[in-house]
């Protein structure tokens, strides 16, 4: 069965704070940087749930006015017990289809390969690195992302 794909409420903020946890440790956002998040859903926050009954993924993006071209894919997570089974492949889906038009920036970690032969596969391409970004000196790797029109 594949996840419904649909906008978070705010109903969802306990579990994607615990999906958060699971999936990034001791990197994971706190409870108030979510809430901060929730909180601007209506200004300039886009977070899309893949809901199997339970939330098992997520995608945050930040979406600025219409007048301002990039978008920030901030944050994307699937549950451990669920990867690679194509939830990310959805949420990156859905995720694009709401930036039609525009480029769409991210960041990954240089080590992550999983994530970033994911980002490759939608189109995202490699444009910068912060040098020793990330704790124990890992590259994080800008990549970007422009629908071809």
């Amino acid at each position: 069965m594949r996840p419904a794909i649909r906008p978070a409420t705010a109903d969802d903020l306990p579990a994607l704070v615990a999906l958060d946890e699971v999936c990034f440790g001791p990197e994971a956002w706190s409870t108030v940087s979510w809430t901060t998040e929730f909180d601007r859903l209506a200004e300039d926050r886009v977070i899309l749930v893949a809901d199997e009954g339970a939330a098992v993924g997520y995608v945050v993006l930040l979406v600025p006015p219409v007048t301002l071209d990039v978008v920030e894919l901030l944050r994307i997570a699937v549950t451990p017990a669920e990867r690679r089974t194509g939830i990310g492949g959805q949420l990156m889906t859905a995720a694009l289809a709401r930036c039609a038009g525009r480029t769409v920036l991210l960041e990954v970690a240089a080590g992550n390969r999983s994530a970033g032969g994911l980002y490759e596969s939608f189109g995202f391409e490699e444009i910068s690195r912060r040098r020793g970004y990330y704790a124990g000196g890992e590259d994080a790797v800008i990549m970007r992302w422009r629908e071809e029109l």
